[in-house]
């Protein structure tokens, strides 16, 4: 099985920029997409032959995640559950997780929050990342977990390419990489790490600024994560550093499921 996943910051925008090329080309067979910053009744793609799955932020323009799927799954969840607002709404409301069950797995689509310029919300996201922790080992007990999406952090510093300029920078944070090492603690693996450990300069988005892309100053910020009981079933593990039409690029796995 092929799974793709894509930060396209802004699906409307990067459609203009070869989305569509690139996801008829690529021989997926399940496509994630996060921070579409749109609603499905506004998408003008063709998905035929896909089955879709969109979450939106109740934010209009923000956030946002979908997947598209040649396998119809057993059942489909758009919440981590538990936490509600004040107005009564799930406190996980901005379009950030799709959960698909297939027989023999969970597929979880993810888009993790940014700490923020002056992290003004790092502390949101480690109670987030708490919450997204406990809701995948709940998975995880009942069949294995595949995690893909854009996890907003650099795990170390071989993710990253200047690790000392931004160590307290949003992404690179001790507390963000801590919370990413909890996470593979409680029975996850980084996939493309799997395969190539010590690679370097391998990286996922890179700033608009400074010609960060043209010179490969970038980071490693999003992931395929596996269950440790599929670690043999893991083929290989891909970056797309030339598909342009975001900050991001796309990445992927090969698996046997």
């Amino acid at each position: 099985m092929k799974i793709i996943s894509w930060n396209v910051n802004g699906l409307r925008a990067c459609a203009k920029k070869g989305f569509a090329e690139f996801f008829r080309g690529c021989g997926a067979d399940i496509f994630c997409v996060q921070e579409t910053k749109m609603k499905r009744e506004q998408n003008a793609l063709d998905f035929s032959g896909w089955r879709e799955y969109w979450s939106s932020a109740r934010k209009a323009g923000y956030s946002g995640t979908a997947v598209f799927t040649k396998e119809e799954p057993l059942s489909v969840s758009y919440s981590m559950g538990g936490k509600y607002d004040a107005e009564g709404e799930p406190a996980d409301n901005e379009g950030r997780v799709i959960t698909l069950e297939y027989e023999k797995f969970y597929l979880v689509n993810v888009y993790v929050p940014n700490a923020k310029r002056g992290l003004e919300r790092l502390p949101y996201r480690m109670d987030w990342q708490d919450d997204f922790r406990g809701f995948l080992s709940a998975l995880a007990g009942r069949k294995p977990v595949v995690l893909c999406g854009d996890l907003n952090v650099a795990h170390t510093e071989l993710d990253i390419k200047n690790a000392a300029a931004n160590r307290r920078n949003a992404g690179f944070t001790d507390e963000e990489r801590g919370k990413m090492t909890e996470l593979l603690e409680s029975g996850f693996t980084d996939a493309f790490r799997l395969l190539y450990p010590d690679k370097r300069g391998a990286y996922t988005w890179w700033s608009y600024m400074g010609r960060s892309r043209e010179n490969n100053i970038g980071w490693r910020i999003d992931y395929f994560l596996v269950s440790e009981s599929l670690r043999p079933n893991v083929r290989e593990a891909m970056i797309f550093p030339e598909i342009t039409g975001s900050d991001h690029c796309p990445v992927g796995l090969m698996i046997d499921l």
